[in-house]
């Protein structure tokens, strides 16, 4: 996973550029044929290469599903956690180390399932984080069962009469929960998810983006998702947070595009800030201590 971490690893930091084919690792890929991941992937190779990354400070962060798999096949440092708890992992790495490039990568079960309590803690945070969520919605991994992304009515091994429930709306829920930047790309459009990838890492805060990444063995949705998208207006504007919950709940198309963006400061800054704040008092209480011995 992290072999040739210090094979042209200089980037932007000298002489040698980085390109993609230098972030595939040499761990065999083992997703079924088709499947939309392998576009998703693609898009970070890509993406890591034209905003330049070094391997050595790129941390990749999963949970369990065939997309937890994703960061065994990238040349950087990675971290496999347990089902649902990607993100506090990742927001501790990025706590520890701030300089880390950190991705946290995880279908729709683990994120919107199994980890859904913790997106809105992040959130609110706004911890500098990039989260891409591959949303194929059904579990591929375990043979088709329904996901929390699942459109009422499916048919599935564990709903053979159709599901019941009410899918979730991943956009909608992000901006409502204080995400700063929100989007959703498709899997088939390759040049539309590195704009938005690399957007998102480049944004300072939490970035979630939800992909349409289609299960061609238990779900087939390339067909459908690929006439059902549509990229958001060239003249939409990112910055109103009620237009984007607007669009967020239109069901005319699968919009594409980042719905939502803000600036405002991240957890960590505003943690090394209140850490500086308590040093300086810290110290000025020490002072006036020894100054009673005086």
């Amino acid at each position: 996973m992290a072999d040739g971490l210090a094979q042209r690893a200089t980037g932007s930091h000298g002489s040698m550029q980085l390109t993609p084919k230098d972030y595939k690792s040499d761990v065999e890929n083992t997703w079924c044929p088709g499947c939309g991941d392998f576009g998703v992937l693609s898009a970070l190779y890509q993406t890591f290469a034209k905003l330049q990354i070094p391997q050595k400070d790129l941390l990749i962060v999963s949970g369990i599903g065939c997309s937890g798999r994703l960061p065994v096949f990238v040349s950087s440092y990675s971290f496999h956690v347990v089902h649902g708890r990607a993100l506090p992992v990742a927001l501790g790495a990025k706590m520890g180390n701030p300089d880390l490039h950190v991705v946290v990568v995880g279908g729709d079960g683990d994120a919107y399932g199994i980890g859904g309590g913790h997106i809105p803690h992040v959130a609110r945070r706004n911890s500098n984080l990039t989260y891409i969520v591959m949303d194929n919605s059904t579990y591929g991994l375990t043979k088709g069962q329904v996901s929390p992304t699942s459109p009422r009515g499916k048919k599935s091994g564990s709903t053979p009469y159709g599901s019941y429930e009410e899918p979730i709306n991943p956009i909608a829920m992000a901006i409502t929960y204080g995400a700063s930047f929100v989007a959703r790309a498709f899997s088939g459009k390759l040049q539309e998810m590195v704009d938005i990838y690399s957007k998102a890492m480049q944004h300072p805060g939490f970035s979630i983006i939800n992909t349409l990444s289609p299960c061609v063995t238990f779900y087939n949705t390339y067909k459908d998702w690929a006439a059902a998208t549509q990229p958001l207006p060239a003249d939409y504007d990112k910055t109103d947070k009620m237009k984007a919950l607007e669009w967020a709940f239109r069901t005319d198309k699968l919009w594409t595009g980042i719905f939502y963006q803000q600036e405002r400061q991240t957890f960590e800054d505003a943690i090394h800030a209140t850490v500086e704040k308590a040093e300086k008092a810290g110290h000025r209480v020490l002072q006036e201590i020894m100054a009673k011995f005086d």
